[in-house]
């Protein structure tokens, strides 16, 4: 297949994309910014795909240029990868200004993606969104970025089958592993190389943790067409934080040769 992906230099996309390409599928990555903008860990992800696969910098979802890329077919498949992510934790997250990033000309795009003969989109959505994750009813969104994935949804659901593609929708939860920017499970790392003991404040939080490679496999498998239907939910180490963490030290001691000690603290 010939596949236009968005959101390329992400953590999750660098991956997405890899086993793409392992799986001989012929990708075309968009990165919305100039290839000399990217920095640190981002930057080592971009640098990565340039020798994998077609690399298009300064290519914003839905502005003029995207859609001379859209145009320039044939496609079999859009990921829609990318959204807005600045600021997610925050309670104050733009959810009106991300709808309208994620979504921008979404129906002038599928109408030019059709045009040449793309009959998919793969969306990427997320467990934090309204009506995912599990819990009781009603699922409401977790944070005002979950709300703004699951309006998008919505919305590119909407126009992809106005314009008779078939939309679905790849939910993610919680992925870690190589090139993640400083979270969770880096920050027990390199706590536990520096012969300190790592502290995990909120050990009680349920969280769906999952390895990015085996979460790209699974994107992977379902872009192509070998895990059919119209969302997949894939799933990992479902428990607390503190639970996982021990995980995390029962694996990593051996093979880092260092005693890594935990501290829970009380929730």
């Amino acid at each position: 297949m010939r596949v236009l992906v968005t959101g390329s230099s992400s953590f999750t996309g660098y991956w997405f994309i890899r086993e793409l390409v392992a799986a001989e599928h012929e990708v075309v990555a968009t990165f919305r910014s100039r290839r000399d903008s990217y920095d640190g860990v981002r930057k080592q992800r971009v640098e990565g795909l340039s020798s994998l696969c077609d690399c298009r910098f300064g290519l914003e979802f839905g502005t003029p240029d995207f859609l001379d890329v859209a145009a320039d077919g044939p496609w079999d498949l859009l990921c829609h990868h990318a959204a807005e992510v600045r600021d997610y934790r925050s309670p104050d997250f733009d959810v009106v200004s991300a709808l309208a990033g994620n979504t921008r000309g979404c129906g002038a795009v599928f109408e030019r993606l059709v045009s040449t003969g793309c009959g998919r989109v793969v969306v990427t959505g997320s467990v934090f969104e309204q009506d995912e994750g599990a819990g009781d009813e009603p699922l409401r969104a977790f944070s005002a970025y979950g709300l703004s994935k699951g309006l998008s949804w919505d919305v590119l659901r909407h126009y992809g089958g106005a314009a008779g593609l078939v939309v679905s929708k790849f939910v993610i939860p919680n992925p870690f592993g190589p090139l993640e920017e400083p979270r969770f499970t880096s920050y027990l790392a390199r706590t536990w190389l520096g012969g300190q003991r790592a502290t995990v404040s909120t050990p009680d939080y349920v969280r769906d943790n999952i390895h990015v490679g085996l979460l790209a496999k699974a994107y992977a498998a379902f872009a192509g067409g070998q895990m059919p239907g119209q969302v997949l939910r894939p799933s990992g180490y479902v428990g607390p934080q503190g639970w996982f963490a021990g995980l995390m030290a029962a694996q990593l001691a051996p093979r880092l040769g260092v005693p890594c000690e935990l501290e829970l603290s009380v929730q």
